[in-house]
């Protein structure tokens, strides 16, 4: 993904202040920025075979950083996957076999290349897997090489640790040695790649700051942590989550339609935050949006704009548009023009129930009769006063007739009739045999 550089005379910081984008940051990390182009690099632990909504910060901070000139390192966590961060947990986490985090390496690494420029000529981003550097390091030279500058008192002062250990379950020492891993990564990225920033949300503030500690012992050279906070709805609750679970950024796991949808639903309280914080939009931009959304809220218009702009930035304008027309289909609109794939994103939201092909031969089944099987009516009589009130329609086209009847004419795409009661209540029904 080829990436403009952003103009107008805003420093890295300020851009991530305004955004609120900037929790914490360690001393010396401004400086740092404000000398030149540096290295920074994100951690993203294959947890599944894709990221979710809530990866999105981490990763449009890397490409914000590109975006002003510095060196984006997105870190796969091929080895510190097969441990599992503690950081943000309260119970153990199950561990993935091996087999499970080369597959979701594999995708996760996809996912991340759509999001940076690795062809920029001045400052191109790179993509790495610690384990291609942890792999081949035995224990015994793990715990002299690295265990040694750490103590076990301060490992426990942090955060991520002391929070598992007044828990029930504890912390077992697996998960208590992931901060120094994630330090590891640092150390290593520091020494070899010359990676002077690693950046992060909140909760991962502890391991950051073992990685600065680290390096400052073990190569005596200067390291530096910057944190997010975590993305959050106005009630305090994690931001990324729908009714059904997790928004993915994969979209045989989370359509584009519905991711789509996911967003245009946002809170008018959370939108504008949303707005800053996951698309490029400029200040001007984003404040006559939320000026808009105060004289006129029933638009949407700036729940609308969220949708498209994050939308396409993950699945890019094709899959944008096709997400717009779905959700036109689904407030009413045209059938004309619409593609088969566009329809499926429809029907995988609709209610749709089995419908023999041989009923809608000559001279057809009577639409009230279709009514009461898709469960659109409880009863043929209802089904009629339905259509007589001008509340049915048949693949978006009103039903003007009680007596009409439905035959393969009417299938869309060969298989499908789309049925409507008033203005948002639908279901698909799939003609087999």
């Amino acid at each position: 993904m080829a990436v403009t550089p952003m103009p107008g005379s805003l420093a890295l910081l300020e851009e991530l202040e305004w955004r609120g984008l900037l929790f914490q940051q360690t001393e010396g990390c401004a400086a740092a920025l404000a000398k030149g182009r540096v290295h920074g690099y994100c951690g993203f632990d294959p947890t599944a075979d894709s990221l979710h909504v809530g990866n999105l910060v981490p990763l449009l901070a890397l490409r914000r950083f590109q975006l002003f000139g510095h060196h984006p390192i997105a870190l796969a966590g091929g080895a510190t996957g097969m441990v599992g961060d503690p950081s943000g947990k309260s119970s153990e986490r199950n561990l993935q076999t091996s087999e499970q985090v080369a597959h979701n390496i594999a995708c996760i690494k996809q996912q991340l290349s759509r999001f940076l420029d690795f062809e920029a000529p001045a400052n191109p981003a790179r993509l790495v897997d610690n384990a291609s550097w942890t792999g081949p390091v035995t224990f015994l030279e793990f715990l002299r090489d690295v265990g040694k500058y750490f103590s076990v008192n301060q490992m426990i002062a942090k955060d991520s640790v002391r929070s598992r250990l007044e828990s029930e379950g504890g912390i077992s020492y697996t998960e208590f040695s992931y901060m120094l891993l994630q330090a590891f990564d640092f150390c290593y990225l520091r020494q070899s790649a010359h990676c002077e920033i690693q950046v992060g949300a909140t909760d991962q503030w502890g391991n950051i700051t073992a990685g600065t500690d680290l390096i400052r012992k073990k190569l005596g050279v200067p390291a530096w942590g910057l944190t997010f906070p975590l993305l959050t709805k106005s009630d305090g609750t994690k931001y990324g989550k729908s009714a059904s679970g997790a928004v993915w950024l994969d979209p045989v796991r989370t359509t584009p339609y519905r991711f789509y949808q996911f967003f245009v639903q946002a809170e008018d309280a959370d939108v504008v935050k949303l707005l800053k914080v996951l698309t490029f939009l400029s200040q001007e931009e984003i404040g006559a949006l939320a000026t808009e959304m105060k004289n006129n809220p029933g638009a949407r218009a700036a729940q609308k704009t969220l949708a498209r702009e994050v939308t396409t930035l993950v699945h890019g304008k094709s899959a944008c548009d096709d997400a717009l027309r779905a959700s036109e289909i689904m407030f009413g609109g045209g059938l004309d023009g619409v593609s088969d794939a566009v329809f499926q994103d429809v029907v995988g939201e609709i209610p749709t129930k089995d419908f023999e092909r041989a009923k809608l031969d000559a001279p057809g089944t009577p639409l009230l009769d279709l009514l009461v099987h898709a469960g659109l009516a409880p009863s043929r009589g209802q089904a009629r006063k339905d259509i007589e009130g001008g509340g049915i329609s048949v693949n978006n086209v009103r039903a003007a007739d009680a007596a009409r009847v439905v035959t393969d004419h009417d299938l869309l795409f060969e298989k499908y009739i789309l049925l409507r009661k008033g203005k948002r209540t639908y279901a698909v029904l799939r003609v087999v045999g």
